[in-house]
């Protein structure tokens, strides 16, 4: 099966220092720090990274059991809001919020959030972050 890799290389220490990540296809690469992970900092962040990667992975599985449910056309937008929060002596993300808001012709707004609901459980990054709570809303429009 194939693997997916990132790099991330860090210099210095962790309020003051600076990070760069780059993805094995090279549609990234970015830098990161603390202040952009924890306040107004310029660059990426591992948990909007984690965000990015979610909403794909939901919708694009969403998308696949839509059209085996009788609807190969969908118009999906999802985004995931990642909660980084102080947790005893360091950070936890405890929460993940997924917000979609879309359409599928020919089924019911019930059968759309029945799949949107399968498609929060059997998505490869939602198994992936088990650990964390994930939440969905869904927006029928």
């Amino acid at each position: 099966m194939a693997y997916r890799s990132a790099t991330a290389k860090w210099v210095g220490g962790l309020t003051e220092g600076k990070g760069h990540i780059t993805v094995q296809s090279g549609t990234l690469d970015a830098p990161y720090d603390f202040r952009a992970r924890t306040a107004d900092g310029k660059g990426t962040n591992p948990e909007e990274l984690i965000g990015a990667a979610h909403a794909g992975c939901f919708t694009m599985q969403l998308s696949a059991l839509l059209g085996a449910a009788g609807c190969p056309n969908p118009t999906l937008k999802t985004s995931a809001k990642v909660h980084l929060e102080k947790q005893g002596a360091g950070f936890a993300i405890p929460k993940i919020e997924l917000e979609l808001e879309g359409s599928a012709p020919g089924l019911t707004a019930e059968q759309f959030r029945q799949q949107a609901e399968l498609a929060k459980t059997s998505c490869p990054v939602s198994k992936a972050l088990a650990g964390t709570t994930i939440t969905l809303a869904v927006k029928v429009v």
